[in-house]
């Protein structure tokens, strides 16, 4: 890996040799020099065309560029990788902006209930996205905007209910916004108008590969001028040229800087399948203000979740040595940074992305270079038709790119089927010591086996799956040629041709180095189908590793802290490994006909869950006790030389994660450490659990305050206001059962949590006043 990157960093760091500048100031009749320079970006890249034999820099000096159409480099721009062309900032500490909004200057009036009015010059496009002081503003919605709210910070089941509607005079132009009904991502719609009886008219939810209605709670609407009434709400009757606003108390509207955005991309690199667009670089801009694009994201990416629109603030499509370095992407409505169909060494190094409405970086492939390719979960090509040459057609898909050093957070804005980097139909792709976090599903994404090869590492990935569900930290799918939606179908393909998952999934991906943390799901979850890869000396902080049908997954010398390997519904003779992992208790494996002889010589806190999981045939070389992590409230898990881990083959690894020390180090926060819940044989010791303090019950004191007619379940002793159960549960409270599953003790109530950790909420049974009572608690 930091060969690669090297050599990369090589080819962008010769020596300098033409040199133009570029000032908001400046005049296109210049000659571009430090004194005279050029007024605009597309002067400067035509000034460029001429020296495609040197190096050449344009330097933009400090100030905003309000683009009225994107920055294009095509074939005519492209160049030697030996002499590239570069657009950067001319001093790195100060800003040099590129925005694709329009600056506004509008006469405020007052109106009624708080709010402002102003008109909107003549011939402005239309936007949905309003920015004042640089701080986005809340479009009118119901329920209002709460920051901390998950998911969609505010949702109401009444959202479009018949009562509401009754109030809007014309929801036309307005949106619906809501979860996917099992919670697999967002969806949404465009209103059209109501009915006489206010039923709404609407099109849209075609976001989501795996249809379905949209939730019936997890919902809200905006664009709606009724629902216009809290600070910071706004709504443009674009029809009237108006415009009305409820600022926040004391705000300056006479001062304030207003924008809004009207195009959907600022940069774009469009080369053409024989004529790539080649060595040019973004390094040290600031890029801001996109339109959002959520009602576009229409295609699907063949059988996986997702669906995607072919557009971001930066876009490749048919790329060589081109990239963005230190840049910061802000404030995008859709996606940040988009590679396209065929790209070659293109990369994204010690970037910053942030507050996107979309995803962060995507690489997206050509579907006509998929064999035998379908597009819907439930879809499939018979195997007497299936084209069984291995690997791709042709080369129309990303390849030997790279994501590395980059900090990516506070993404999905608008969108919630994103990633921090989402692969799909793409090879070799190196993600590396990436910080990413404040996502609403993925933090890194891989939508199926084609074509494998990828290197993810060294990267910290947390808070994840924040708004969706059943998603992991990492997550894939692998819903490949082999693949059928009908588990019994693919059983007798599978013996029969028991190789056929190697045709997508060719190249092996390696999954190391990283630390991962998912309260709401799986730190690795490797979903439908995902084969191919090898998982090691990775650090899972919560939620564990899902290994659900698939073949030839090498999972080793893993640290799993506060819980344990999920394998589900594998196949048999599957060549699935899992070995000398540290686990923090008990497997909780769902229909596993076969284990194979993979499974041994891993690390178990206690006796009592080796014994549990020997029962099973498998882990017969197994051992169990103290991990002896050497700091573990700090975060440090290596194990001492004295640990019985190392006894059954683990290795102590270096914990290396995230960027090193530069430009965003100090900006990028840090994964919450948890407290490692061992069962202690202390009767009287106390847990955390969920931010509660609870023990088990085992005392006649307790049995006594209580009520409990015998001493079993867990004791609820505190339950602060941070809790996700504060409310429905109480201190005094004792636990019996979460989710079905009979909590006779602390140990009992872990591996319940763990068995139900990616749903949104499940019953619990409690005694309190003398008496059992199911109370629902959240899981996220």
């Amino acid at each position: 890996m930091r060969i690669l990157l090297a050599i990369l960093l090589l080819c962008m760091q010769t020596a300098a040799a033409k040199d133009f500048y570029v000032a908001v100031k400046g005049n296109d009749k210049n000659p571009g020099t430090k004194e005279l320079p050029f007024a605009t970006l597309e002067r400067a890249k035509l000034e460029a065309r001429k020296y495609k034999r040197e190096q050449v820099t344009v330097y933009l000096m400090e100030g905003t560029w309000y683009l009225a159409a994107p920055l294009e480099f095509t074939e005519e721009d492209s160049r030697s990788s030996k002499t590239p062309l570069y657009f950067q900032a001319m001093n790195e500490g100060t800003p040099a902006v590129i925005k694709g909004s329009i600056r506004l200057r509008l006469v405020f009036k007052r109106h009624k209930k708080g709010m402002l009015r102003a008109q909107l010059p003549a011939g402005l496009p239309a936007f949905d996205q309003f920015f004042v002081n640089d701080s986005l503003q809340v479009l009118a919605r119901y329920p209002n905007f709460q920051r901390e709210a998950m998911p969609l910070q505010g949702t109401a089941a009444d959202a479009i209910s018949k009562e509401r509607v009754a109030g809007w005079a014309n929801p036309a132009g307005g949106y619906i916004h809501a979860l996917h009904a099992s919670e697999w991502g967002g969806m949404h719609y465009r209103i059209t108008g109501k009915e006489t009886d206010s039923t709404l008219k609407i099109e849209g939810g075609w976001q989501n590969n795996r249809p379905s209605l949209m939730h019936k709670k997890y919902r809200y609407v905006e664009n709606i001028f009724e629902e216009l009434d809290a600070a910071g709400e706004w709504y443009a009757d674009h029809s009237r040229h108006t415009l009305y606003y409820k600022p926040a108390a004391g705000a300056d509207m006479g001062t304030a800087v207003i924008e809004v955005p009207v195009l959907e991309s600022l940069v774009t690199f469009k080369g053409k399948p024989n004529a790539p667009v080649r060595g040019i670089y973004l390094k040290a801009l600031r890029l801001q203000h996109t339109l959002r694009t959520f009602m576009l994201n229409k295609e699907p990416l063949l059988r996986s979740d997702w669906t995607i629109h072919r557009s971001a603030a930066v876009y490749f499509a048919y790329t060589e040595y081109c990239g963005l370095e230190k840049c910061a992407i802000l404030s995008t409505g859709g996606n940040a940074v988009l590679f396209s169909n065929y790209n070659r060494h293109t990369i994204v190094y010690s970037c910053h992305i942030a507050q996107a409405g979309g995803g962060a970086v995507s690489f997206v492939g050509n579907p006509q270079s998929v064999r035998s390719p379908a597009f819907r979960y439930e879809q499939f090509v018979p195997y007497n038709q299936l084209d069984q040459t291995p690997g791709p057609i042709g080369n129309d898909f990303p390849d030997s790119c790279i994501v590395a050093l980059s900090l990516i957070h506070d993404i999905g804005l608008v969108e919630k089927q994103v990633a921090g980097v989402q692969l799909s139909m793409a090879r070799s792709i190196l993600v590396a010591r990436n910080v990413i976090y404040n996502v609403p599903r993925a933090g890194i994404n891989i939508s199926e086996g084609t074509w494998g090869g990828h290197q993810v590492c060294n990267n910290d990935v947390f808070n994840t799956v924040r708004e969706t569900g059943d998603h992991g930290a990492f997550n894939s799918w692998g819903r490949d040629r082999f693949w059928h939606p009908n588990r019994a179908v693919m059983d007798s393909l599978m013996i029969a041709h028991p190789g056929l998952w190697k045709l997508d999934a060719m190249l092996p991906t390696h999954i190391y180095n990283n630390r991962f943390r998912c309260d709401n799901g799986w730190d690795i979850d490797l979903d439908d189908g995902s084969s191919n890869y090898y998982i090691y000396n990775n650090i899972c902080l919560n939620g564990g590793l899902k290994l659900r049908e698939g073949f030839h997954r090498v999972v080793k010398n893993n640290i799993i802290i506060n819980n344990s390997f999920h394998p589900h519904v594998w196949f048999r003779n599957s060549l699935d490994t899992f070995q000398h992992n540290i686990v923090s208790g008990p497997y909780l494996p769902i229909r596993i006909p076969d284990w194979g002889g993979g499974v041994d010589s891993n690390f178990f806190p206690d006796e009592a869950a080796l014994r549990k999981i020997q029962q099973w045939g498998i882990d017969a070389h197994s051992a169990a006790g103290d991990p002896l992590f050497e700091d573990a409230a700090a975060g440090n898990y290596k194990v001492k030389q004295s640990s019985g881990a190392i006894a059954v083959g683990f290795k102590p690894f270096d914990m290396d994660y995230g960027m090193d020390a530069g430009w965003l180090s100090a900006l990028a926060e840090s994964p919450p450490i948890p407290i490692i819940m061992r069962v202690s044989t202390d009767a009287s010791a106390a847990y955390t659990f969920l931010d509660m303090k609870v023990k088990n019950l085992n005392t006649l004191a307790e049995r006594s305050a209580t009520g409990m007619d015998k001493e079993i379940g867990v004791l609820v002793l505190e339950v602060p206001t941070v809790s996700p159960w504060h409310g429905p549960i109480q201190p005094n409270d004792v636990i019996l059962e979460l989710a079905g599953a009979p909590v006779n003790n602390i140990q009992d109530l872990l591996n319940a949590r763990m068995k139900v950790q990616w749903h949104a909420s499940a019953p619990v049974i409690i005694f309190r006043d003398q008496k059992r009572q199911e109370v629902k608690v959240p899981l996220k």
